[in-house]
């Protein structure tokens, strides 16, 4: 087992990775802990055992159930089994239910204790890390949200055996971009040290910038274009892989502004063919209004920004031409 230390004064929690590491729970509940709300899903089949009396609160499968009326469901249910302050939420599942599980804490008694067990890889190197929560708008992924830090996280590689070979290829997407976020060429290693060394990273920006005021905007390399690709249609593209397409394409575009030259766009396509990922973009989607969303990502403020790569590392870049953004889709089309 592997424990990192996510560092954040008095609110610092650890992430445990390993096999089997699920069954520390009981042990990773902060110790006033009198009853256990499980926030899961159906489909997830990973049972866990808190030590005190327990009990499992569904929520439905698929983005569609990342809403605001899936919180409000919670809450009350929280309410009618009489849930309290003293009490814990335990987010069991990926990251569509940590996020929806670590919002319903967040609010409900105006902040419980959570703690996540994290159960795909998108979730263990990503999404259970760092305390943001969220649900979708029509208008956009991840538009209402908290930060709100767990107590613990627990990343149980045994969870990531029976991964959908899609489901593990989304993680993938996500894992790729730590490759230019300072974890360089991790191929190599077992994959409980992959894991920890992108939560080491994570929880260093998270720690840095807790609320994404400046460097934890790095953390959503990629994203400008995966999360425009995700609200504009019911493509059938996960999370991971609209990421690998928003790689190539931030990668691209700081290429057409001379912040990066041929050979570092190209280590991007390398590093996603290694991890079988596809770059290009799904028929249907039309540029113009892939590009109008960007407006609505959550780091812009007066102008389109994304995160490219650049002499200085990874940072967020705004006031892009227009023209510049536009010229870039022709490196993700077929």
């Amino acid at each position: 087992m592997i424990t990192v230390e996510v560092e954040l004064g008095d609110r610092s929690y650890p992430v445990l990775v390993g096999a089997g590491v699920r069954h520390e729970l009981a042990s990773s509940l902060p110790a006033e802990t009198r009853r256990v709300a499980i926030v899961t899903q159906e489909g997830v089949g990973v049972e866990v055992e808190s030590g005190r009396t327990q009990q499992r609160f569904l929520i439905g499968d698929g983005e569609s159930h990342k809403t605001m009326a899936t919180v409000n469901r919670l809450c009350s249910e929280f309410a009618r089994w009489g849930l309290t302050r003293a009490d814990c939420v335990v987010g069991v599942g990926g990251g569509l239910v940590t996020d929806v599980a670590g919002f319903a804490a967040s609010v409900y008694h105006r902040g419980l204790n959570v703690v996540h067990v994290s159960t795909t890889l998108v979730g263990q190197i990503d999404a259970a890390i760092g305390g943001k929560t969220g649900v979708n708008l029509p208008e956009g992924k991840n538009l209402v949200g908290t930060y709100w830090q767990p107590s613990a996280v627990l990343c149980d590689t045994d969870t990531l055996v029976t991964l959908p070979p899609r489901e593990w290829r989304c993680g993938l997407g996500e894992l790729a971009k730590y490759h230019w976020l300072g974890a360089g060429r991790i191929d190599d290693l077992p994959l409980d040290q992959r894991i920890a060394a992108c939560v080491r990273i994570k929880g260093a920006v998270v720690a840095s910038d807790e609320r994404e005021g400046g460097r934890r905007a790095v953390l959503n390399y990629g994203h400008t274009l995966a999360h425009a690709i995700e609200t504009a249609g019911t493509f059938d593209l996960r999370h991971g892989e609209a990421v690998a397409i928003g790689l190539v394409y931030a990668a691209e575009v700081a290429r057409r502004l001379g912040r990066i030259d041929d050979d570092a766009v190209d280590e991007h396509r390398r590093v996603l063919a290694a991890y079988d990922l596809s770059w290009w973009l799904p028929d249907g989607l039309a540029d113009a209004e892939l590009q109008a969303l960007f407006a609505r990502d959550k780091k812009a403020t007066h102008d389109v920004t994304l995160v490219l790569d650049g002499p200085q590392g990874v940072e967020a870049v705004s006031g892009i031409d227009p023209e510049v953004l536009a010229a870039a889709f022709s490196a993700v089309r077929p």
